[in-house]
């Protein structure tokens, strides 16, 4: 779009149950059924009119014990970095399709992009998802020279659930000899403790997705499991690599960023911190505000530093 949209537009057309309906009332949801409805329609909303940059896309990638993936091939020769991008969805929605065009925009700075699908709660409850990133994260690590990127320059990174995946599986593989070099951290959860509540009344929708998303994927062990590094990775940020951190100032995971940065500061951990004035959250996947576009650009610039 060529003119910016204000952030009260953005968050009006990402907190609408259809896409169609881009400015209409909001519906809150209730169950997972309609989480993943809300992300459905949200998914085409923020795949339309996708970049033609001569990518290769690969659908469907047999990976490790049962994950498949997309891998999204920038054109040109390479070595290219490359990054295990894990997709959001409170962990009971999405897959990398609901990325296509977020992956196609890295491949155009020139970042190889391996997204597994793991597989979901309530289905799927922890900590079965987590392993199924551990594994799309060994197997791009392994295999990611036949798409012509970079053996040794591999980050992980994700949005929302996907953060929370990203920091926790790079945290388990720290020393580990194919451990991720960097972690790309976008409006992450990182503590499953500090999910409960809500910062004001625009973060109503994205509080009661967290309430069943969480219950959904962590069941009766909530409570049990809030402290566990592969849930919290808070508590074990002294083992990320360096790592970029950013979230939009209008999202109720802001707390969740600045908590993870205090903690990667204490621990002398190298890291970058944006938060991008206004925006909401899921922002990166809605090209009507230009702090999306930015945002991209800066994260694929820290890559291409770090890798």
């Amino acid at each position: 779009m060529a003119k910016d949209v204000s952030a009260e537009q953005l968050e009006n057309a990402l907190t609408a149950s259809d896409a169609g309906d881009a400015l209409g009332a909001r519906v809150l949801p209730e169950t997972v059924t309609d989480l993943r409805r809300i992300m459905a329609a949200l998914s085409e909303l923020a795949n339309a009119d996708p970049p033609d940059i001569g990518a290769t896309v690969h659908e469907s990638i047999p990976m490790d014990d049962g994950v498949t993936g997309m891998v999204v091939t920038p054109p040109g020769e390479g070595p290219f970095p490359v990054l295990c991008f894990l997709h959001g969805g409170g962990w009971v929605c999405g897959s990398p399709s609901d990325y296509r065009k977020l992956l196609l925009r890295f491949a155009e700075q020139g970042i190889l992009c391996v997204a597994p699908d793991y597989r979901l709660a309530p289905e799927h409850p922890f900590p079965a998802p987590f392993e199924d990133c551990v594994s799309g994260f060994r197997w791009t690590a392994r295999e990611c020279g036949r798409f012509r990127g970079g053996p040794g320059r591999v980050a992980i990174g994700g949005d929302s659930a996907g953060g929370n995946f990203a920091a926790a599986v790079a945290a388990a593989l720290a020393g580990e000899r194919d451990a991720p070099r960097a972690a790309a951290l976008i409006y992450g959860a990182f503590d499953f403790a500090l999910l409960d509540g809500v910062r004001g009344p625009t973060d109503e929708l994205v509080a009661r997705g967290n309430d069943i998303s969480a219950r959904a994927y962590l069941g009766d062990d909530r409570e049990r499991l809030l402290d566990d590094p592969r849930v919290s990775p808070i508590h074990v940020a002294d083992r990320l690599p360096p790592c970029h951190v950013v979230v939009g100032g209008a999202d109720r995971l802001t707390g969740q960023a600045d908590a993870l940065v205090a903690r990667l500061e204490a621990s002398g951990v190298p890291y970058e911190h944006f938060v991008d004035a206004g925006m909401p959250h899921a922002y990166f996947q809605f090209e009507a505000a230009s702090a999306a576009r930015l945002a991209i650009r800066r994260l694929c610039a820290f890559l291409h530093r770090t890798l």
